[in-house]
């Protein structure tokens, strides 16, 4: 007697996702520029899908801030000034440890062997990588951190924002070269320890380290700031 075996169905990424990521790319690869006004018609012509779709994207990348839209003017390429990237990097300086430390009371087995993986790509060859591809890994390997988490509230929050700092990492960080991935061993070693202390403090060096390099600072307050 045969057996035939049942197929497996891959759930399918809802449309809008699949559109809010095509936009998102012509975003982050300068095919949109900083300012520049999208015109829902011509978004539902160029991805060849209908106009529902592109608003519900139109609304994800607003959420992350790729995006800036008015009732009257529409939807423009956001620009991410010195001040923002600043900003966000202090967001990244709150969440980032804290995504961290949670990680290190899961140690997953599975995740912790993708960001290997990704170093592996990252480090090796890097020059065969387009910079899309490497921006994608490093983007990659900060979800996977805050998916280990486990707290579904810091998810929501903490992965527009890795999306968002894609943008200024393609832009700005060295990732075609090695050392801009090698603290990452460190991290992921303190996950794989279970030390949360261990791993909130590699974290945070990390992001110091990487605003540092970049040369975004918050800018001091006034003397008599709250006199």
């Amino acid at each position: 007697m045969s057996r035939t075996s049942a197929a497996v169905t891959v759930p399918q990424p809802p449309l809008r996702s699949v559109v809010a990521a095509q936009v998102r790319r012509l975003i982050l690869d300068g095919t949109f520029a900083p300012g520049e006004r999208l015109i829902e018609d011509r978004l539902a012509d160029l991805l060849g899908v209908s106009r529902n779709p592109i608003r519900e994207a139109i609304r994800v990348l607003e959420a992350e801030g790729f995006l800036d839209s008015t009732a009257r003017r529409g939807s423009f390429v956001a620009s991410l000034s010195p001040a923002k990237a600043a900003d966000l990097f202090d967001v990244r300086l709150a969440l980032e440890p804290l995504g961290a430390r949670l990680a290190a009371g899961t140690r997953p087995a599975g995740p912790l062997a993708r960001m290997r993986d990704i170093l592996d790509q990252a480090q090796t060859d890097s020059s065969e990588h387009s910079l899309d591809e490497l921006s994608d890994l490093h983007t990659e390997l900060h979800s996977l951190v805050f998916e280990m988490s486990g707290n579904k509230y810091l998810i929501a929050i903490a992965l527009p924002m890795v999306k968002r700092g894609q943008w200024l990492l393609r832009q700005r960080a060295p990732l075609r070269q090695p050392d801009a991935w090698s603290q990452h061993h460190d991290l992921i070693r303190a996950i794989e320890a279970g030390d949360p202390d261990l791993a909130e403090a590699v974290a945070r060096h990390h992001v110091l380290s990487v605003r540092n390099s970049l040369g975004f600072h918050t800018p001091s307050l006034p003397r008599d700031y709250g006199g």
